[in-house]
């Protein structure tokens, strides 16, 4: 008999139209190179050091920008909540998942953007995926910058809305675009505080006044801003002073808050009612009780992250300025958010940048099309507050030596 595993030669293989994929991936890694999206860290000693490979590594792809993963107070809250309520809670949130901590970890984002809803989701990847299909469906239209997110179109998709998109960052190309919907017809503009494959960030304030004036709703992704940019952290609409005028503000506890999950915040009178309507939400197993009262305590933390946000912001200006000084392509012309963004020749030596710099002690992430715009491929560098000025000058150096022998910089 032939094996259970053998395919006849006229069924069509799914993973046929990975073929490319695979083909490059396998090119890429014949030539000796470390495979660069399929990092170990064997030991996390802190938000910035790491032991990758046997060796101690400093980190500038995490995320972390807040450096709160290591926050004793969030370990403390965690570590109750894990011996209070157990590892998990087993069911959705409309069931039996919603424990006391899940309404503490929503109170405190409330208090933290100073907002009536709070809404915490699994992912957030989830949380777009939710408020996106449950708000904007068939008949609706949605107006969103191309070089949104992922979760931004998977939710987009999955309601099934008219999808319009605009060039990145354009004012008058969104605007053009609002006008030709029809009138009557639900409009949501999507816009997201900072990109976060280049880190540059979006003009709100001209964009969330255009979409008010052709009536529609307004949804901010800040996962990239939350806790670093604005007076108190709030995002790039808090620092353009437009959070008020925006309908719905999304974001994650995976970058600044330090943990896993996702989040909606709104004044709409009528945000309650997504409990119930939202399948991501109502179809999903909730957060254990241990991750949300880690979220709950870095979130409090954060609203008195002044000093954290001015020092990170000097961490960005220096890394972004001396990269530039080594002749080094960057994605912005100054500093715009903790990412910044390197840009190489192509991806083959973009891996070879990438291993270089992990042969030296740095992590950064290689990015790749088609996740990058413009098909760039790209080292993202992410910082964090607890990086210190010193550790900035052992990234240069280290960019440098790796720069030089790639050939990237002369």
């Amino acid at each position: 008999m032939p094996s259970s595993r053998s395919r006849r030669p006229d069924v069509g293989d799914l993973f046929d139209k990975f073929q490319p994929l695979i083909d490059q991936r396998e090119a890429l890694l014949s030539t000796g190179l470390t495979d660069p999206f399929n990092l170990v860290m064997e030991k996390v000693i802190s938000p910035t050091v790491a032991i990758c490979s046997g060796r101690k590594t400093i980190l500038l792809g995490t995320y972390n920008y807040m450096g709160m993963t290591f926050d004793p107070d969030v370990i403390a809250a965690g570590k109750q909540a894990l011996d209070d309520f157990g590892s998990g809670t087993t069911g959705s949130r409309v069931l039996n998942g919603t424990y006391s901590p899940h309404k503490d970890c929503e109170a405190a984002l409330r208090e933290f953007y100073a907002m009536d809803h709070a809404m915490v989701f699994s992912t957030g990847y989830q949380a777009n995926l939710g408020i996106i299909s449950t708000i904007a469906g068939k008949d609706d239209y949605i107006v969103l910058d191309i070089d949104s997110h992922a979760s931004i179109y998977d939710g987009c998709a999955l309601g099934n809305a008219n999808i319009v998109p605009f060039r990145h960052n354009d004012v008058e190309a969104l605007e053009k675009r609002l006008k030709r919907i029809p009138e009557g017809a639900g409009k949501l503009v999507i816009l997201e505080g900072v990109y976060s494959m280049l880190g540059d960030i979006a003009p709100l304030k001209e964009m969330v006044a255009v979409s008010k004036a052709a009536g529609a709703m307004v949804l901010v992704d800040e996962a990239h801003s939350m806790g670093f940019i604005g007076p108190h952290g709030r995002g790039v609409a808090e620092a353009q002073g437009v959070i008020d005028d925006c309908d719905f503000i999304i974001g994650t506890f995976s970058k600044s808050v330090g943990t896993v999950g996702g989040f909606c915040v709104s004044n709409h009178p009528k945000f309650e009612i997504m409990r119930l309507v939202c399948r991501p939400y109502v179809f999903t197993a909730s957060l254990p009780p241990s991750v949300v009262a880690t979220a709950a305590t870095s979130i409090r933390k954060l609203m008195h992250g002044a000093d954290k946000r001015t020092h990170l912001w000097e961490n960005s200006k220096k890394l972004h300025a001396g990269l530039k000084a080594l002749g080094f392509t960057l994605g912005t012309e100054t500093s715009q958010s903790a990412i910044i963004a390197v840009i190489m020749p192509d991806l083959e030596q973009g891996a070879m940048m990438w291993e270089a710099l992990l042969n030296e002690g740095l992590y950064v992430n290689l990015a790749r099309p088609p996740a990058t715009p413009a098909n760039m491929t790209l080292l993202r560098c992410s910082l964090c507050a607890e990086h210190s000025s010193e550790q900035v000058d052992q990234i240069l150096g280290m960019f440098a030596a790796a720069g030089r022998a790639t050939g990237i910089i002369a």
